[in-house]
């Protein structure tokens, strides 16, 4: 009998369990641990946030899934890991505390075999002073909670503006260092949609404010597309949608401090500024949870499972940007020191950005994170459950189940705007996520043909179909797994 413990029940953590689950026998003990009382749809957080679908369409809760499907569950945060146990208990573990009920307080030793991390990132938002969401005008889409307020602040904007008021709207990173530009860049072009339906566009002027260099390069370093018969860079695209939206925009701009109504950002020619506002919403930083982890004796052993986020298969030799490569990015998300332990999704730590890292004139670092969500998340979830159920099944621990950034695939639609009738999509799937400028030096690292995008209504269909594919799939409904990451 094995036990297989799942740290988080996002899209990394919910999809190694459902797959565990079904390829394993009942024999063998599948264990979610999640301070989430709910499964949410991320990426439906956007039309929350415009008011276009209630919260209670993109979640459901997992207590009785899991009871269902035999996954135990518990509501608990992880605290700290002993991956050698302690001198009481010789089996590795994790320390959790329960975080609702009765028991909200209580700290328990839970035992594995194996271990997968899937706690994603903390949303750090005190990382830029003032960003709170719901204060200071300011909002994020980051979970269903943000998101129904956003619409609540976004909604009371609209009202004024139907009674005569000017407004500005905020929309983009509100940290140097910030990803997740696509969720922002959905949101903007949603935004800007509703209030053409509302009738009240024309008081508005809407901003975007990024920390990427240039329009469109989304934390991957932006990318050549195919684009209906032509060839066309992705800033271009991007430029071509803000300015057929009248869409403003900053770049190379990484915000420091809010205000109530004052954004304070500093650009990459070192100048300080600020942009005023009615209404942001801003992206944060996402950080590691700050775990501890300690060895048999209690020593600590940190740095061994941690650089901010779970330390894996990477290379994470300090290199100069001109050196960095695919071979760099991990295939099997095993931590390297404890083989029993695995991370994929958001929770591993990338060795390095994959947008070009650039300084102020001052010094600050203002470029984009490495973006991990979505489809990543899923596959990386899926071979990690794939190759525990082989070890499991063939007491060998081969890892034949491999997927690296910099040999896959990706593909995003983008909500342009809600509507069955006047909706819109942009459908972009790149090959690889990490570009491989070896292989594939003439086209920015990208193979084209796999590397495209196209606009219009379509994408919106295809958006909400998926939608409703992704919910079907996470509530295990029959031939659930047929649907892929």
């Amino acid at each position: 009998m094995a036990k297989i413990v799942v740290l988080g029940a996002g899209i990394s953590g919910h999809v190694a369990a459902a797959h565990l689950r079904r390829k394993l026998s009942k024999e063998h003990i599948v264990e979610v641990v999640s301070p989430n009382s709910n499964y949410q749809w991320i990426p439906s957080n956007i039309w929350v946030g415009i008011g276009r679908m209630k919260s209670k369409s993109i979640l459901f809760p997992l207590k009785p899934l899991y009871k269902k499907k035999h996954i135990n569950y518990k509501q608990a945060k992880a605290v700290a890991f002993y991956p050698e146990g302690d001198i009481q208990l010789e089996n590795p573990y994790v320390e959790v505390e329960y975080v609702v009920g009765e028991q909200k307080g209580k700290k328990e030793k839970v035992t594995y075999d194996y271990l997968i991390n899937a706690t994603g990132p903390k949303l750090n938002f005190e990382a830029t002073e003032g960003l709170n969401p719901g204060q200071n005008k300011t909002f994020s889409v980051c979970t269903y909670n943000h998101a129904e307020h956003a619409w609540e602040g976004l909604n009371a904007l609209i009202q004024q503006m139907k009674q005569g008021k000017k407004a500005k709207i905020l929309i983009g990173t509100g940290h140097a260092k910030a990803t997740c530009q696509g969720a922002a860049f959905e949101y903007i072009l949603n935004v800007e949609q509703e209030l053409r339906r509302h009738k009240v566009r024309d008081m508005a002027e809407i901003t975007w404010i990024s920390n990427e260099y240039q329009l469109g390069d989304f934390g991957m370093d932006g990318m050549l597309l195919s684009y209906g018969g032509m060839t066309m860079k992705s800033h271009e695209m991007v430029e071509m949608i803000f300015e057929d939206r009248n869409i403003k925009w900053i770049l190379g701009a990484g915000v420091q401090k809010i205000e109530n109504g004052i954004a304070h950002y500093e650009n990459l020619e070192g100048e300080f500024k600020t942009e005023n506002y009615d209404f942001a919403m801003l992206i944060p930083s996402f950080s590691g949870h700050g775990f501890k982890a300690y060895d048999k004796t209690g020593n600590d052993i940190t740095e061994k499972l941690f650089k901010g986020f779970m330390v894996v298969d990477a290379d994470y030799t300090s290199k100069p940007y001109e050196e960095w490569t695919v071979q760099d990015w991990p295939e099997t998300y095993q931590n390297p020191t404890y083989k029993n332990i695995f991370a994929p999704g958001i929770a591993f730590a990338p060795p390095h950005s994959i947008s070009k890292p650039r300084k102020s004139k001052n010094g600050t670092e203002i470029f984009p994170a490495p973006p991990r969500t979505g489809m990543p998340s899923g596959i990386t979830a899926k071979l990690v459950a794939d190759n525990i159920i082989d070890a499991i099944k063939s007491g060998k621990n081969e890892l034949q189940h491999k997927g690296s950034m910099g040999n896959m695939g990706a593909a995003c639609i983008a909500s342009a705007g809600f509507g069955l009738t006047s909706g819109s999509g942009i459908s972009i799937t790149t090959f690889p996520i990490v570009p491989d400028y070896k292989t594939y030096a003439d086209t920015q690292g990208r193979k084209l043909g796999k590397t495209f995008a196209s606009i219009g209504l379509a994408g919106h269909w295809l958006k909400l179909a998926l939608h409703h594919a992704f919910i079907y799939k996470a509530k295990m409904k029959p031939l659930w797994w047929l649907i892929p990451e």
